[in-house]
């Protein structure tokens, strides 16, 4: 299993379609941050599926340490 790359020291604000799924990168490699793009293969992790149960903007975390993934809470601000 790889380490997780942090993408940034800040969350990406993104603008969320109710009942949409969106699914977060949670390696901190995909090129299309912070949604995953298939550059985790071979690393042991897996994306975040995230539906949205209402339209709206939402802060995804964007460090990959999160302890509330998609989302942000903050985390970034320990590193």
């Amino acid at each position: 299993m790889s380490d997780v790359v942090i993408a940034q020291k800040a969350p990406y604000k993104v603008v969320v379609e109710r009942g949409k799924s969106y699914f977060w990168c949670a390696c901190g490699r995909s090129g299309t941050q912070p949604f995953c793009d298939g550059s985790h293969k071979g690393t042991g992790l897996t994306p975040v599926k995230y539906q949205a149960e209402e339209e709206g903007v939402r802060f995804f975390c964007g460090c990959k340490h999160s302890g509330n993934a998609p989302l942000c809470d903050g985390a970034h601000k320990a590193l």
